[in-house]
């Protein structure tokens, strides 16, 4: 392998067989050395090959001023929330990991620590995301012998969120959990009452909250199949939870411009008529 760059004496990017660039961590791998010079394999300790350009020069930018530590942390925790999760993870994941926990704990060594106001939210609903997030907790304690706190674990576990749905862009996390948060609150001011989160109802009610507020986000349309009778017939049937949605549609366009369908309004209505009732299907 020949030096295409140099970031730092433990770290270069260089070119596979193929022609693939890719960024390769050692102790020592480039210490005495210049560019165009070939490395010794047998040091290479770890390997990242992104098949995205343009994360793998933000890797090699931010690995410049931020120490291969991080990177080798993030890489542990990316490749066991990969084996936890059946989504794919996103490759920038490595890039917002490594900045991210290079900030967080700098920040902890001066004794800063932040709240995530989102700690809540994240933990009851992105229940799968958050225990791994606890899991990289020690991860990172192991490595570094710093034991951060939950509110990291919930930041974490909002970059694995957006990892899997997202890409860069961890604004729109945020704005799916706030989403997802005002609806379920509505529907338990509406009827006065805790919802059973451990139901499958409630899983499922959540996982559709998700989805659709994602399509809103990415001002993805949607797939016209309009079914007035339905509409009708649920209105007519489930009149209580109806009610429910109307004010949910209200809210949805007063807050955030987004005028929903009838037939958004028919899941709505059919999903709060379940969890509301207790029973699965």
């Amino acid at each position: 392998m020949n030096i295409k760059k140099i970031l730092n004496n433990n770290v270069v990017v260089t070119t596979t067989k193929l022609n693939q660039e890719i960024v390769v961590m050692g102790k020592g791998l480039a210490f005495q050395k210049k560019i165009g010079e070939t490395i010794d394999a047998s040091r290479i300790e770890k390997t990242f090959v992104l098949e995205n350009h343009e994360i793998s020069q933000k890797l090699s930018i931010l690995l410049k001023d931020t120490s291969e530590l991080y990177v080798n942390i993030s890489s542990k925790i990316f490749d066991y929330a990969q084996s936890e999760l059946s989504s794919k993870l996103d490759e920038y994941l490595y890039v917002a990991l490594t900045d991210h926990l290079s900030f967080a704990i700098s920040r902890h060594k001066q004794g800063i620590y932040l709240k995530n106001v989102l700690l809540w939210e994240i933990r009851k609903y992105y229940k799968q995301e958050f225990q791994i997030a606890l899991k990289s907790l020690d991860i990172i304690e192991s490595d570094t012998g710093i034991r951060l706190g939950e509110d990291e674990a919930a930041s974490i576990a909002l970059h694995l969120v957006n990892s899997q749905l997202f890409s860069e862009d961890m604004a729109s996390a945020v704005r799916v959990t706030e989403i997802v948060n005002d609806i379920l609150n509505i529907v338990k001011y509406h009827f006065r009452m805790e919802l059973d989160e451990s139901s499958v109802n409630h899983e499922r009610f959540l996982t559709h909250l998700r989805f659709s507020a994602i399509r809103f986000i990415r001002k993805e349309k949607e797939t016209k199949r309009n079914d007035p009778f339905l509409y009708k017939q649920v209105k007519k049937k489930y009149s209580t939870a109806f009610q429910c949605s109307q004010k949910i549609m209200v809210y949805l366009e007063n807050t955030y411009g987004w005028v929903i369908s009838n037939e958004e309004i028919t899941y709505l209505t059919l999903h709060i008529h379940r969890i509301i009732n207790r029973y699965t299907n």
